[in-house]
C-alpha cells in the first residue's frame, strides 16, 4: 500500500517553510506572492505532525525568502520554521517570531491616519498580543486583529 503514495521530492536549493498553521498554506502562498512565480512550489496541507496535530508545509525551489517576507510569514503563522536548503541539505534554520514592531508591511485601516495621507511616512505597528494576534498603529492608535490585517 505504501508504494502507491505520492511522495514529495526533496529540493536541491530553495526554502522549506515548515510548521505553518494548518489551513494557512494557501494564504501564505498568496501573501508572499509565491504562486505567481515560475519556480516549482509544493504545498502540503494538513500533514500530520509530531509537535502539533496538523501543519502545512511549503517547498519553494531555487528561492530564499527575504526579511520582509519572513516578517509577513510571522504575522500569518507565528512559530513557523524556515529552512534554507542548499545541495539537498539544510544550510540554515530559523524559527519565526512576531517582531515587537512591524514596519512597512501592514496597511493601517484608518483612512485618516498620517501613514495613509503623508508622502514618505511608512506604516508602523506595535505588537499588543502574540496569543490572539493584535497590533496597534503607532500613529493613530487603531487596533487590528489577525483576520483584519491587510498586507501592503
Amino acid at each position: 500500500m505504501s508504494d502507491n503514495l505520492l511522495r514529495v521530492q526533496p529540493i536541491r536549493n530553495g526554502t522549506v517553510i515548515d510548521h505553518i498553521k494548518p489551513g494557512c498554506g494557501r494564504k501564505v502562498l498568496d501573501i508572499l506572492n509565491l504562486s505567481g512565480s515560475d519556480t516549482t512550489i509544493s504545498l502540503l496541507i494538513n500533514v500530520q505532525s509530531k509537535h502539533q496535530k496538523r501543519k502545512d508545509i511549503i517547498k519553494v525551489e531555487d528561492r530564499e525568502l527575504n526579511e520582509i517576507e519572513i516578517e509577513k510569514l510571522a504575522l500569518l503563522s507565528p512559530n513557523a520554521i524556515v529552512n534554507i536548503i542548499r545541495n539537498y541539505a539544510v544550510a540554515g534554520k530559523k524559527t519565526i517570531e512576531i517582531p515587537p514592531f512591524i514596519s512597512e508591511i501592514v496597511q493601517c485601516p484608518n483612512e485618516n491616519c498620517i501613514c495613509n495621507n503623508e508622502r514618505g511616512v511608512s506604516t508602523n505597528f506595535k505588537l499588543l498580543s502574540k496569543e490572539n494576534l493584535q497590533i496597534k498603529c503607532t500613529y493613530c492608535g487603531r487596533k487590528m486583529e489577525e483576520d483584519s490585517i491587510n498586507f501592503i
